[in-house]
């Protein structure tokens, strides 16, 4: 029997699914964080051979019998850096069939039939739509240097310079600041920012749970920034339904991502976000995971 692969990376994991031509899952693996964008296209491609080398071992299945791969990462919608990850994929997996596809593109397909948006809302973050007659538009998704806005590498990188400030300020660590140290494992700011400096996806992005922790015990300070967040998450959203002709009409906004899910408060407070500018959307969750979207695509 033919069995195929499909694969979802991103900024903090990558996860695996073995499927077989039936449809039926065989065996699901995680491997670390694949975004070539980040962490550059060898050291991604490694990740993705691991995970699928990992959810293997756990089928019982040999290499020889996969017909069929399809990745979906993010930073692959850089032309120049999809073309590498394609090509060292297909070295890396000889005799298969090898397709690339961006995370946000995996992400619409699991989020089943029909007209939908998808938030994306981990490391990075992004909206992409599909409107009823298929046609597709996104938003975000630049990197933390153009875009990013709302992200757990934003919101990291505001709580840490917000910190960092009232520390200058009052000459005192905030509770916030203290949290984010602590939980960080830095014995000061100056640490922190060489830290940030050298590999700044190692530092802020870490931040994010501090933060929702703190939000959800009542931080006056972690509650402002997550609040802006839910408010940058929205207008991401909001540009995709205005492009697709559907701010007033009623579509499905599904949410994906690592910071979903990890803090009552920044979930309500995007949920009411995303009411506000789409008052006629119904909010969920993907029906399937990008893995397993993205072994279906390979299947086609």
């Amino acid at each position: 029997m033919e069995y195929v692969l499909g694969l979802d990376g991103g900024g903090t994991k990558t996860e695996c699914v073995l499927m077989d031509r039936a449809g039926r899952i065989i065996s699901r693996s995680f491997s670390g964080p694949s975004n070539p964008s980040r962490i550059g296209v060898e050291a991604a491609v490694l990740e993705i051979v691991k995970a699928a080398e990992l959810a293997l071992i756990q089928g019982g299945v040999a290499r020889n019998a996969v017909g069929a791969l399809c990745a979906g990462m993010a930073g692959t919608g850089n032309a120049e850096i999809k073309e590498r990850v394609l090509r060292d994929l297909q070295s890396a997996f000889p005799g298969v069939a090898v397709q690339v596809i961006t995370d946000l593109e995996a992400a619409l397909g699991a989020a089943g039939e029909g007209a939908v948006i998808v938030l994306v809302a981990g490391t990075g973050s992004a909206a992409i739509g599909r409107d009823a007659q298929g046609q597709i538009w996104r938003a975000g998704g630049q990197g933390p240097r153009t875009g990013d806005d709302g992200s757990a590498y934003d919101i990291g990188s505001r709580a840490v310079t917000r910190a960092m400030k009232e520390r200058e300020g009052k000459g005192t660590d905030s509770s916030l600041g203290n949290k984010i140290l602590e939980q960080l494992g830095y014995s000061s700011w100056p640490e922190l920012q060489r830290r940030a400096a050298e590999q700044p996806d190692a530092v802020f992005p870490l931040a994010f749970p501090v933060v929702a922790a703190a939000a959800d015990a009542g931080d006056v300070a972690a509650r402002e920034i997550l609040l802006q967040a839910a408010r940058e998450l929205s207008s991401l959203v909001s540009t995709v339904a205005e492009h697709m002709g559907y701010s007033r009409q009623s579509i499905l906004i599904a949410k994906t991502g690592g910071t979903v899910g990890r803090s009552v408060f920044f979930d309500a407070q995007l949920d009411v976000a995303l009411k506000q500018a789409l008052p006629l959307a119904k909010i969920g969750g993907l029906a399937i995971s990008p893995a397993e979207a993205a072994a279906r695509i390979a299947l086609k």
